[in-house]
C-alpha cells in the first residue's frame, strides 16, 4: 500500500508533465501557425506550420509528435484561433486546407520515427523531407475534392507553389533538431 502511494504522486507528475508538453507544442504549432501568407491564386496560404509539425514530431517522437497534433486539432475544432490566420472551427477542418492539416498528424509520426537527433544528418533531413511531402498526399487530394477542379489543379494550386519554402524548413528543422533535444533531454524530456 506505501508502495502504490509512493508511486502515484510520481505518476501524477509524469501525466502532469505530458499535459504539459502536448499543450506546449500547441501553443508552439498556433504560433507559426501565425505566420500566414495568402497566395492570390490558391486557398492555400503559406505557413510556418509545417517547420512546427517537423520539430514536433522530430523532437517529441513518433507517438508524442502526433498526440500533440491531435492536441492542436481538438483546439482548433473546440474553437480556440490556433489555425493560419487565427482561424479556428469545423469550417477549417472540412474547408480546402482540411486535410493539410489532418496530414499534419502523419507527418509528425514519420518524423518523430526517423528524424531524431540521434540520426545522422542527412537521414534527419531526408526524413523532414518525406514528412513534409506526406502532408501534401491528403492535402491535395482534400483540395481536389473542395476545389472540384481536378487533381492536377490541386497539385498546381496547392503543393508545387510551396515545395521550395517546404525544402528550406526542412532544412531547417533537420539542422535545428540536436540542439532542440539536448534542451529538453536537460528538462528530462526524451522522445516517445
Amino acid at each position: 500500500m506505501a508502495a502504490a502511494r509512493a508511486r502515484f504522486p510520481a505518476a501524477l507528475r509524469v501525466a502532469l508533465r505530458e499535459v504539459l508538453l502536448l499543450l506546449g507544442a500547441s501553443v508552439f504549432l498556433a504560433m507559426t501557425a501565425r505566420i500566414s501568407v495568402p497566395l492570390p491564386f490558391t486557398p492555400v496560404p503559406i505557413t510556418g506550420q509545417t517547420l512546427g509539425v517537423l520539430l514536433t514530431g522530430a523532437l517529441y517522437g513518433p507517438r508524442r509528435g502526433p498526440l500533440a497534433l491531435l492536441a492542436y486539432l481538438a483546439e482548433g475544432l473546440g474553437g480556440a484561433p490556433v489555425f493560419a490566420g487565427g482561424r479556428a472551427g469545423l469550417s477549417v477542418l472540412l474547408g480546402p486546407t482540411g486535410g493539410y492539416l489532418v496530414g499534419f498528424v502523419f507527418a509528425a509520426a514519420l518524423a518523430g520515427a526517423l528524424a531524431g537527433s540521434h540520426r545522422p544528418a542527412w537521414l534527419r533531413l531526408a526524413a523532414m523531407l518525406g514528412a513534409s511531402a506526406l502532408i501534401y498526399v491528403p492535402g491535395v487530394l482534400w483540395l481536389a475534392v473542395v476545389g472540384g477542379h481536378g487533381l492536377g489543379a490541386a497539385v498546381a494550386g496547392g503543393m508545387l507553389p510551396f515545395l521550395p519554402g517546404d525544402v528550406l524548413k526542412a532544412i531547417i528543422a533537420a539542422g535545428v533538431t540536436p540542439a532542440g533535444a539536448l534542451l529538453l533531454q536537460r528538462s528530462g524530456v526524451r522522445p516517445r
